[in-house]
């Protein structure tokens, strides 16, 4: 039903500078319409993002495109997401064989997306709680993806990080970011590489922005 904007957007995504095709295959094999209301399905394959309800978004495409290349998924990989939102990007990872494990601190979105990854057959662990302090029962992550804006880089994910893993995180203020891909390269050590510049909704949690 999708089929010529699927395409239309992946030209887009390569053109815009995505080169893993292991991205792009996983962008073009999940149903993003699935993943957003019914009176959006017809935008489902722009390259914006969409309103999810409870103030949230489904992120930009290429924004999505962006932060899973900057993680280098490979199978098997073991990966956190903090911001579940609708379920996409679990979702992409997920195409990508990665064993995925995503926090929603937001009880309905939480629902909505554990009950969109079992109607789907998506094996998905979600936790409902603050993402900013991670999910140190599974922990070291090879990959951890953060889908909301932080003031810091929260020290909790850096330790939930294995050796060799990589954090992508925006990072900023409530307005606008800039995307830090942060590589544990041993026990204390940590490089980062930053790409400006992105707009996320908040990270709330203990170790984010305070509720306002």
């Amino acid at each position: 039903m999708y089929e010529s904007e699927r395409d239309n957007l992946i030209d887009e995504l390569t053109t815009q500078g995505i080169t893993d095709v292991f991205v792009i295959k996983a962008i073009h094999d999940v149903p993003r319409e699935k993943f957003v209301p019914e009176a959006l399905q017809h935008q489902a394959y722009k390259n914006i993002a969409l309103p999810i309800g409870k103030g949230q978004t489904i992120s930009q495409p290429l924004t999505v495109a962006i932060m899973t290349q900057a993680l280098e998924v490979k199978k098997d990989m073991k990966i956190l997401e903090i911001g579940t939102g609708s379920g996409y990007q679990a979702a992409i990872l997920y195409a990508m064989e990665a064993k995925v494990f995503t926090i929603e601190r937001d009880f309905d979105l939480y629902q909505e997306a554990k009950q969109r990854f079992e109607e789907m057959g998506l094996n998905i662990a979600c936790m409902c709680g603050d993402g900013s302090i991670g999910w140190n029962e599974f922990q070291p992550y090879d990959g951890i993806i953060v889908t909301a804006a932080s003031p810091v880089v929260p020290n909790s994910l850096l330790k939930q990080l294995a050796i060799g893993g990589r954090l992508v995180i925006p990072v900023g203020s409530r307005i606008t970011q800039i995307l830090h891909i942060v590589h544990r390269e041993d026990e204390e050590n940590y490089s980062t590489i930053k790409i400006p510049a992105f707009q996320f909704v908040p990270l709330i949690g203990l170790n984010g922005w305070k509720e306002e």
